[in-house]
């Protein structure tokens, strides 16, 4: 494994400048923002700069995947997000059909927006709400349940919206779609880190390696129930890495010829059943690990 305790990632593909070109042209025609975070890294998945590009618009932001979570320590980062003043709505997006709270919560935000424009004798119009995010953090699934059938792409990777484009909801909303973005420079090692273990980032752009010994070094520590159930392994460190490669490839039938374990099929399989809610209930980001100031 190589040491990317202090790397600097830069991982910014031109579609990602774009997008957030195309956000501040727009951003005139938006009355609401949906920021979308995955509630298994809260931090790591928040975009950095989005209010560079989003000004003083109202948002809500809102945290999928909440059933693959650690509740109780993602619960922490929505009392923290409060605080700051965000209106914060967690969701299930596998099991929540019916949007209607967010819909509510999003009309609360412009009713007094509203009434001036009735005052004025203005007629009613569509809220627009531009939704933004992380790659693969939900944003497709969130838009297709709002609709209410299939409008747009999901898939389980990064970078599958490549354009904005604006979708109907109903009577009172208008959906401003936009691909996946990031900030320029993953500076903090733990935020790259997540991203590339809950598939927000390319698992090209750190090696594959690392994000292993990562996931299961994370495991171990808040999680040791998980580690062994899932894994059969007890003990994580560098020393003992490969010994622990050996284990799940065992476990997880990942054997070539002559009983050799298969490293890369061993990589393959920690992280699809993380990226696939094979271990559910984690959170990767804390509060307490978090350099605010950076």
């Amino acid at each position: 494994m190589e040491n990317h305790q202090n790397a600097v990632i830069n991982w910014y593909p031109g579609h990602m400048a774009k997008t957030k070109r195309l956000i501040s042209e727009n951003i005139n025609f938006i009355d609401v923002v949906y920021e979308v975070v995955d509630a298994r890294m809260p931090y790591s998945s928040k975009v950095r700069d989005i209010d560079n590009y989003i000004k003083n618009k109202p948002k809500i932001m809102i945290m999928t995947k909440t059933d693959l979570c650690d509740w109780k320590v993602t619960s922490e980062w929505v009392n923290y997000y409060q605080n700051l003043g965000y209106k914060v709505y967690g969701v299930d997006l596998e099991k929540t059909t019916n949007l209607q709270e967010l819909v509510k919560m999003t009309e609360a935000l412009m009713k007094e927006e509203f009434q001036k424009r009735k005052d004025k004798g203005m007629m009613k119009r569509k809220i627009r709400v531009l939704v933004v995010g992380a790659p693969n953090v939900g944003k497709s699934t969130l838009i297709n349940r709002l609709v209410g059938k299939k409008v747009v792409s999901v898939g389980n990777k990064p970078g599958v919206t490549k354009q904005l484009s604006w979708i109907r909801i109903g009577e009172n909303l208008e959906l401003l779609d936009s691909p996946g973005i990031l900030w320029p420079k993953l500076e903090e090692r733990e935020v790259a880190f997540n991203l590339a273990s809950l598939t927000a980032i390319k698992e090209e752009i750190l090696p594959i390696d690392d994000v292993v010994y990562y996931i299961l070094s994370t495991l171990r520590q808040y999680y040791p129930e998980k580690l062994m159930e899932r894994f059969g392994v007890k003990e994580i460190s560098e020393d003992t890495f490969e010994d622990a490669l050996i284990t799940i490839g065992k476990k997880r039938g990942c054997i070539v010829k002559g009983g050799v374990v298969d490293y890369d099929k061993v990589y393959t399989v920690v992280m699809n059943d993380i990226k696939i809610g094979m271990v559910p209930k984690i959170t990767f980001d804390r509060l307490e690990n978090v350099d605010f100031s950076k």
